[in-house]
């Protein structure tokens, strides 16, 4: 693959064009600055781009906002945003107009040389990649599960199944939610499968589902509440401009 590396401090920037490399990847260009982003890859046409949430000029969520950018000026880059902290908002904002082709790492499993390589190899060829530890993350944006679904995807499910959905997105685990209603964890699979066919959460790694999941809940049940708080619109995101720096 080529790839672009969008990274503010420069070795780990070298850390992982080594292991990308040493991988047989090639590595078209690094930056620390957001703001180059969006021009470089519309001149260096990579496969896909990994890049810190948290860049140059202001090391708040420039990565964000760059690695989009990038993205709808190249359909098709595979995106891998990393952070060192899990924060929902960035995920949310990640994953707000659809999940092809984009993932999310925490920070420390980039020391995993395979799963770094495997997570940018699912994302270039369009899957979708979610650390599982943002479902406790994502646990604290969730609504009550005695809250009722609102329209949306959410109103296919029946009672049963958004209960069960209620309680994956509160952190918990199959074993947990059987016990705290009393069923199966057989019968906790087959509702779960049922939420994920309902809700169209792409095939791949349960725990990726998950999250998609919890992802789908949390969208449509705080839309009615505060949309802008989780979901910004993306046409209110406004564009960095393409400012060519050095590495």
């Amino acid at each position: 693959m080529r790839l672009v590396i969008a990274e503010g401090s420069s070795i780990l920037r070298a850390g992982l064009a080594h292991v990308l490399a040493d991988r047989g990847h090639e590595l078209v260009a690094a930056v620390h600055d957001a703001r180059a982003l969006p021009a470089l890859v519309r001149e260096e046409r990579p496969d896909a781009l990994i890049a810190n949430v948290r860049l140059a000029p202001d090391w708040r969520d420039e990565g964000v906002g760059a690695a989009l950018d990038a993205r709808r000026d190249r359909a098709g880059l595979g995106v891998l945003l990393f952070a060192a902290t899990p924060d929902p908002a960035h995920v949310a904002r990640l994953f707000a107009t659809g999940t092809s082709g984009l993932g999310y790492l925490l920070q420390d499993r980039m020391a995993d040389a395979d799963q770094l390589v495997d997570s940018l190899a699912q994302v270039a060829k369009g899957g979708t990649v979610v650390d599982p530890r943002m479902v406790g993350a994502l646990a604290v944006r969730a609504v009550p599960s005695g809250q009722q679904a609102g329209g949306g995807a959410l109103a296919a499910l029946t009672e049963r199944e958004r209960e069960v959905l209620a309680l994956v997105a509160q952190g918990r685990s199959n074993s947990a939610i059987a016990a705290r209603l009393f069923i199966s964890s057989g019968t906790v699979e087959k509702r779960l499968a049922s939420v994920f066919d309902k809700l169209a959460v792409p095939s791949g790694p349960e725990d990726n589902r998950r999250v998609l999941a919890v992802l789908h809940y949390l969208k449509e049940q705080q839309s009615e509440q505060n949309p802008e708080v989780l979901w910004p619109a993306p046409d209110r995101r406004p564009r960095l401009r393409a400012v060519r720096e050095a590495a």
